[in-house]
């Protein structure tokens, strides 16, 4: 279970004359409890360099998983991405493939093969463009894909979904290069994993200053409980940033005097989870998922995704204008965005029978944390950014961030926390990030 504002034996006492004492070994704080803070913190216990007991993880919310790492789809591509990305999004669908055999992903966190399906409802329309900036402009990510063909006419598409007369189906991914997961289950289960080796996380509470030793080393870092106001100092020497679309604020915060910013801003992206009216329960062994990215002909370019257990995820209805709020938790859906999506549900979905709506299961609202090159950071950042803030060296300390991952977060995120990992030990990463580093 994740636990109130605590700290370990000493640390309230290590401050004094306006330093922190330094710890005698490497202690790492992850700002964020998302699904890339998880799994920057899973494979940390994993290497066997690190005491998971020196690993801490703070976030702000009163409820984990309340905004992408929950309410996320959970498609996850092998070769969607540009150069830059190529490696990291590589190693990370392996990873996912490679943790669900290991830990019966199918039934914890319902992980399976996926077939990618662009859909034109309109028999003239075409998908064009390079791909990069269809999270922004409401293109389909489709476009992304390098695997399209004609849908064969004796494999049997997704039941659930209605064809009209002109609409054409192409396959763009098949053969093991897509997959589904639940993310909100898969984040519980990268929870229940590490807390059991005795990684720590609070909340909710917030870092409010960073702390450091008698030579102006980052020695710890300062939270506040969100509920009673009350402060408490961390021992670190390792910090990892991954908040996620608050990560420039949380930078800011604890670096005021640093000129860096951190290029990530934020889109909103609502969405519903509604059930399959073609679901057997009896068959759920046999049960196949389906990723289905419509053309634009309902005001936005819709976004199907088929979980097993009888679940439809539609997506796609995205916003720059809605404004971050403080806290995950304070996220309130637009009803009118919501109305939209369930109008496109009505007139995709095959009829759930005589006389009978829609069943939603969820209506939900996250903002997904971009950049406008559509390149992830995943970077430790020089201590020259940092504000006059000095660092330890090698595996024994320093600051890095993961975020701006925009629509792919949750398929980029075990690579990511692999690769974070091996950044924070000082070790060679398992996937070419050099692209990646925050910006000049």
């Amino acid at each position: 279970m994740a636990s109130s504002l605590a700290v370990p034996n000493g640390s309230k006492t290590g401050r004094s004359n306006g330093t922190f004492a330094a710890p005698s070994s490497p202690q790492t704080v992850i700002l964020g409890s998302g699904i890339i803070g998880l799994s920057a913190a899973y494979f940390l216990c994993e290497s066997g360099n690190t005491q998971p007991r020196s690993v801490c993880l703070v976030d702000s919310s009163p409820e984990l998983f309340r905004c992408a790492s929950g309410l996320a789809a959970g498609f996850c591509a092998r070769d969607w991405f540009a150069p830059s990305v190529a490696s990291l999004g590589a190693l990370s669908f392996a990873l996912h493939k490679s943790l669900a055999e290991k830990h019966q992903g199918r039934q914890t966190w319902g992980y399976a093969q996926s077939t990618g399906i662009s859909l034109s409802q309109d028999s003239e329309s075409a998908i064009s463009g390079s791909g990069e900036d269809w999270l922004e402009n409401g293109t389909s990510r489709a476009q992304l894909a390098h695997h399209n063909r004609p849908w064969e006419g004796d494999v049997g598409g997704p039941e659930w979904l209605r064809r009209t007369k002109d609409g054409m189906m192409e396959v763009i991914s098949r053969d093991g290069t897509t997959a589904q997961i639940d993310p909100l289950r898969f984040c519980k289960w990268l929870q229940s994993s590490v807390e059991k080796r005795g990684v720590r996380i609070i909340h909710p509470a917030a870092a409010t200053e960073v702390l450091r030793d008698a030579g102006g080393v980052l020695s710890g870092l300062r939270i506040m409980n969100s509920v009673d106001k009350q402060s408490q100092d961390l021992p670190c020497t390792r910090l990892l940033i991954t908040s996620g679309a608050w990560s420039p604020r949380v930078f800011s915060t604890l670096f005021p005097n640093a000129h860096t910013r951190i290029p990530v801003s934020s889109l909103a992206g609502h969405s519903l989870l509604v059930r399959n009216p073609c679901f057997k329960p009896q068959e759920l062994d046999k049960e196949v998922c389906h990723a289905v990215f419509a053309t634009d002909t309902l005001g936005f370019s819709p976004e199907w995704f088929a979980r097993i257990g009888g679940e439809l995820y539609l997506a796609g209805l995205n916003s720059t204008t809605i404004p971050l709020p403080n806290i995950a938790t304070e996220v309130v859906a637009s009803e009118k965005a919501i109305e939209q999506l369930k109008s496109c549900a009505k007139v995709m979905m095959m009829d759930s029978g005589a006389g009978k709506d829609i069943d939603v299961l969820r209506q939900g609202l996250c903002f997904r944390p971009v950049t406008s090159s559509g390149r992830p950071l995943v970077s430790r950042i020089p201590d020259e950014k940092l504000g006059g803030v000095r660092t330890r060296g090698g595996g024994d300390g320093g600051v890095f961030i993961a975020a701006g991952h925009g629509a792919w977060g949750i398929s980029h995120a075990p690579g990511t926390g692999l690769v974070l990992a091996e950044l924070m030990e000082g070790r060679p990463t398992s996937a070419k990030i050099e692209a990646l580093r925050l910006p000049s």
